[in-house]
């Protein structure tokens, strides 16, 4: 029967790369039972490259992709970029025995215009092709600024119906915060889609300010009660997410939590596979 490899973003994890090394984190990861990673938020450094390889071979540990910006997101930013870094990145995804690459984000400096967007798109897409020649494929991540509108259209399908050699790493929390249907939306992506964040989503609890009442400090805590949630532990319907992801296309399903809200990464990484192992995807953690 078809299935998929589940593993984790790394970002969720990036504080214990200090403490553990990249080599003690990845062995942590196989303790819980997770055999596939996707790097993000690490520094390549000649150490953190080593130390994840040695990991991989060790431990059975696939590293699903790696993690580059096409260039600076705001001028005179600090870190490796395609642009200027290509050949050291092509040689650590090497190095790692992976053939993917993602960018994390749409630039700062092209949010809230079309115009500089697809600038951007352009030039990425011209970096997926020259990236295949490479045997690497390079694969774009939303947030929820690209459901924007522009002529009725959102701008990511803007970007994915402009591009021809980049593929697309859904990540359904944010497809729910701008608006939509994950399972129908990753529908619209078949074919596009090797990789499927998954990420749940979460009303948390209303902060009520103290003091007296003022309408704007208010208004904050009113709207700002979304949380990233332990997959299993929000109100996506993580099954069918899973399902219409693999039905497109996707092999790897990598489990991100930009906050765990106090709770030890780990601990919250065991919550999501215990419920994932629940839906019936125990299989899903070995390689």
């Amino acid at each position: 029967m078809k299935k998929g490899l589940i593993g984790i973003q790394m970002s969720t994890i990036k504080d214990k790369i200090n403490e553990l090394g990249a080599y003690g984190t990845l062995k942590a990861c196989a303790e819980l039972g997770y055999h596939c990673v996707e790097v993000s938020q690490i520094p390549m450094t000649c150490e953190n490259v080593a130390g994840m390889k040695k990991a991989s071979e060790e431990f059975g540990i696939k590293i699903a992709a790696c993690s580059a910006a096409l260039e600076p997101m705001m001028p005179g930013m600090k870190g490796e970029n395609l642009t200027d870094d290509f050949d050291k990145i092509v040689a650590d995804c090497k190095e790692l025995n992976c053939d993917m690459l993602r960018i994390g984000m749409l630039p700062m400096t092209c949010m809230g215009s079309r115009e500089k967007a697809l600038e951007f798109v352009k030039r990425a897409d011209e970096m997926a092709a020259r990236l295949k020649e490479h045997g690497i494929d390079l694969y774009y991540h939303n947030h929820h600024v690209e459901f924007i509108k522009y002529d009725g259209e959102y701008l990511l399908d803007i970007i994915k119906n402009s591009t021809k050699h980049m593929g697309f790493e859904l990540d359904i929390h944010w497809i729910q915060r701008g608006g939509e249907n994950p399972v129908e939306f990753i529908k619209k992506y078949d074919g596009r889609i090797r990789l499927l964040h998954l990420k749940d989503y979460r009303v948390g609890t209303v902060k009520m300010p103290e003091g007296a009442f003022d309408p704007k400090t208010f208004m904050d805590a009113f709207t700002s009660i979304i949380e990233f949630a332990e997959v299993g532990e929000g109100s996506l319907p993580i099954k069918e997410c899973i399902e219409a992801g693999l039905a497109g296309g996707s092999e790897y399903f990598l489990i991100e939590q930009d906050d765990t809200y106090g709770r030890d990464s780990f601990e919250s990484l065991k919550i999501s596979r215990d419920n994932l192992i629940e839906l019936g995807y125990g299989d899903w953690f070995e390689l």
